[in-house]
Formats: C-alpha cells, sequence, structure tokens
C-alpha cells in the first residue's frame, strides 16, 4: 500500500493510474477503522481497479471542539487494516494541507441541512459537504463508497454531486453489525460495559419497527412504540426515532415508496445514530 500525505503526490500517482486506464473507487474516512469501514473496502476492490482510501478527521464537520478533540486517531493501526484489507493507496493529510486558512463555504442542500441529525448538529452537513468536496476533486474517483450507517449523509453526497455536477458514481453499501445487533461505528470504543447493554435497544427497537410495520401496524403506532422502547431504556436520552421517507426524510406516509427508520440517542456519554431500511 503506498502513502501520500499530500495532494500533489497523490495526483501525480492517481494521474499515472488512470492513464493506463485504471478505475478508482474511494472510501473516505475519518479512520478509528472497523469492520463497517473494511466492507466498503473490499466492495471497492471488486467494483474498481485501484482502491483508495483517505484518513482525515475533517475539523469543519464539528460542532463541539471536545467531541474533535477526542474523536480516536489510531493511525498505525488503522494502516495495518488497510495493509490487511488489500487497499491500495491511503490518503492521510494533515489540517493545513486541506484547509487554506479562512475559507468560505456552503452549499444550499436544501431541507435535508435542518432535518434530522441537521437539527442537531447544525453546520455538520456543510463541513461534510466542503470536505468530500475537497477529496473529490483531489482523488477524481470513478466510483466512492459510502455506508448506509450515516444514510442522511449519504443523502447530503448524493444531492451534493447533482448540486455540482460531480463525475462520481456513489455506491451505498450496507451497515456492518457485531453479532448482538449493535452497528459498528468508531465510537463505539466510548461505550463502557453498561453502556453497550443499553446501546442494544437502538437496533431492537429498529428490528422491531420494521417488524411490525410487515405485520400491519401504523407507522404512528410503529413510531410511538419505538420511542417509548428506548425512553425506558437506562441511561439513554433518545434524541429522535423517525419514520422517514427514504427519497426525502420528510415524515413518512403510508404510500411512500421508501420509508427508513432512523434512530440518535445519547448511550451514557456517547452519541450513537443507527436506521433500517422498512420498505
Amino acid at each position: 500500500m503506498k502513502v501520500f500525505n499530500t495532494k500533489n503526490a497523490l495526483k501525480e500517482h492517481l494521474n499515472a493510474l488512470r492513464a493506463a486506464g485504471k478505475t478508482v473507487g474511494f472510501v473516505p474516512t475519518m479512520g478509528a477503522l472497523h469492520q463497517g469501514h473494511l466492507s466498503l473496502l473490499e466492495r471497492a476492490r471488486q467494483e474498481c481497479d485501484v482502491t483508495v482510501c483517505s484518513i482525515f478527521v475533517n475539523p469543519t464537520q464539528f460542532n463541539d471542539p471536545k467531541d474533535l478533540e477526542k474523536y480516536p486517531r489510531p493511525i498505525e493501526a488503522d494502516i495495518e487494516k488497510l495493509e490487511a484489507a488489500g487497499c491500495d493507496v491511503l490518503f492521510n493529510p494533515e489540517v493545513n494541507e486541506m484547509y487554506a486558512g479562512n475559507e468560505n463555504w456552503h452549499l444550499d442542500i436544501g431541507e435535508l441541512e435542518t432535518l434530522l441529525e441537521g437539527k442537531f448538529r447544525p453546520g455538520h452537513y456543510q463541513g461534510v459537504t466542503q470536505v468530500v468536496n475537497k477529496l473529490f476533486s483531489i482523488v477524481e474517483p470513478n466510483k466512492a463508497f459510502f455506508g448506509q450507517k450515516d444514510y442522511q449523509q449519504v443523502m447530503v453526497i448524493r444531492r451534493m454531486i447533482q448540486l455540482l455536477d460531480a463525475p462520481v458514481e456513489l455506491v451505498m453499501c450496507p451497515i456492518e453489525r457485531e453479532p448482538d445487533g449493535l452497528a459498528m461505528s468508531s465510537r463505539n470504543i466510548h461505550l463502557t460495559e453498561t453502556d453497550r447493554r443499553h446501546a442494544l435497544v437502538l437496533s431492537q427497537a429498529l428490528f422491531e419497527a420494521k417488524s411490525s410495520f410487515e405485520k400491519g401496524a401504523t407507522l404512528n403506532d410503529v413510531q410511538s412504540h419505538a420511542a417509548e422502547l428506548i425512553s425506558n431504556e437506562g441511561d439513554t436520552q433518545l434524541e429522535y426515532f423517525e419514520l422517514a421517507d427514504g427519497n426525502t426524510l420528510k415524515p413518512a406516509q403510508a404510500g411512500s415508496d421508501s420509508i427508513v427508520a432512523l434512530v440518535a440517542a445519547q448511550v451514557g456519554k456517547t452519541r450513537l445514530i443507527d436506521n433500517v431500511i422498512i420498505r
């Protein structure tokens, strides 16, 4: 695996590969890699000639400086995992390589910015689109692979690609889960043993919601039961449990052709998100 820390060196390397007719698959990450990330890499390897992974903890998408500070950065362990997974290229830049002083960025992504995650993390998706746009222009991938776990983020990136007419195909890959159902996340390392047990209520509520809906329960009943289940769990603060239209993230209607159940909650001191596609 080749490791690059500067944009120019990476671009030069990838331009040579493209000139030889190679396709490029890209997996952008913030590191602290787990099986969820590696499953994206595996998909990229299946669909493209060259796989590029980036590790960059992007400061502009954090609302809380403390959250940025405590974000895990086990770079040596990450490099080992990428090498074992057969990654071809790692891009691991410093902040000053990605940002030059006071940059202004605003992309009008419409209501996606204020719904669900957008409501609880104002400004977050501006930071996400800012950095992903930069990464796309550096890597120039044919395909970019994102996890379903950040469902709203996938929708935001898709919208950004449309707005900027970016020549990249976005591929959403399924959520990877622990054997007990917990969605894999870099934040899970912050959970205490007790938190970890409490956190299982999120996936339980989501799977139960899917099952109830398939058995004919109304959207209102499904949503209120799931919210109650989570709210009754010890040391768990529910932020939202929403049955949303999978194309707009507005509240789902009985006739919506795509429905996603999305949840966010504070478990102990750790904020977790998860979702399940209902229809």
